[in-house]
């Protein structure tokens, strides 16, 4: 029994004897009058705190702390958590754009070659696809895939130019997604690191979509790498995850058109696996080189989707509809 507890009892017992005195019984001397339970209780607190080595003002000004029941989130969080977390650092990186002029890609500052007139005339029907200005809009038409029948064909010539001729619109932004996991083309075209990216975002849930994006100095235009490779790349690429990602990158920023660079659909599964995701399919052909055939094949794996356009590339003659370089 604890000493507050004794204290009580005895308080109680003395009550007790007081009130079973009769009446008319002598008066007594008069004592001293007893403590009141309150101050009897400070006492003994007092006592206590006094062989513990406790002083007794700051004991009474600490809050007794309440212990969550089994199930119930912590009252309390340990210090590391309460302490504010570290900003994010968005990441940069500087493209080397006269070394990109020199592969003959678009670049800002070179806005009236030939090139860039093409891509123009390229880009238009996919932003009026967009914007919806052309009647009734295109779902998920701000999410574009370009790819190819096979491999060499230029997809990704294309994807880059598509992307930084949109960035010089007055009202978009882009973001330049490398799809193709298996073969990423940013990191050597752009000196983008290859992790975390795309691939990351869909097997590390403590990944926040601003983690893996790389600012450029191309203005309106940012990168998604493609990642960590992963030998289930193809599943992740189709799984729920995906969709959702997807679902928050087209719909977090409605001026943003994201251009995925994807691999051939004829290579691998991934393509067709992404296309069933896009609101917008861009076929790219190599004039006198990809066979009728093939062709029709990569289309057929797609005829699913919504709109699927095609753009002929590498050819020899300027003839109407025909895009080279």
């Amino acid at each position: 029994m604890s000493l507050i507890e004794q204290a009580a009892k005895r308080l109680e017992e003395l009550r007790r004897a007081g009130a079973t005195q009769r009446d008319d019984a002598p008066a007594e001397a008069p004592r001293e009058p007893l403590p009141t339970p309150e101050a009897l209780v400070r006492a003994l607190e007092a006592r206590r705190e006094a062989n513990d080595g406790v002083a007794g003002p700051a004991a009474a000004q600490t809050p007794p702390l309440r212990v969550a029941p089994a199930g119930e989130a912590p009252l309390l969080r340990p210090a590391r958590e309460v302490a504010k977390a570290p900003a994010r650092t968005t990441r940069h990186v500087d493209v080397d754009l006269e070394r990109l002029k020199t592969l003959g890609f678009v670049t800002p500052d070179a806005p009236q070659t030939q090139l860039a007139e093409e891509f123009r005339v390229v880009k238009r029907p996919i932003l009026r696809n967009v914007r919806g200005t052309d009647g009734a809009s295109v779902p998920h038409g701000n999410l574009v895939m370009v790819t190819s029948a096979v491999a060499g064909e230029g997809k990704t010539f294309t994807a880059v130019n598509l992307a930084i001729s949109m960035a010089m619109e007055y009202d978009n932004t882009v973001l330049l997604v490398d799809g193709d996991v298996a073969h990423p083309s940013l990191p050597r075209l752009f000196g983008v690191p290859e992790s975390p990216g795309l691939l990351d975002l869909l097997t590390d849930e403590r990944l926040d979509v601003a983690d893996a994006l790389v600012r450029t100095n191309i203005e309106k235009l940012t990168v998604l790498p493609a990642g960590t490779p992963h030998r289930r790349s193809t599943e992740l690429l189709a799984s729920e995850q995906m969709a959702a990602l997807l679902s928050e990158l087209s719909s977090r920023y409605p001026d943003r058109v994201i251009i995925f660079d994807s691999p051939p659909l004829l290579s691998t599964t991934e393509a067709r696996v992404l296309a069933s995701h896009m609101g917008q399919v861009l076929v790219v052909v190599a004039a006198q080189s990809t066979s009728h055939d093939k062709v029709t094949k990569a289309l057929d794996t797609i005829e699913r989707c919504e709109v699927v356009m095609t753009l002929l590339n590498k050819s020899s003659a300027a003839n109407a509809g025909a895009y080279r370089y």
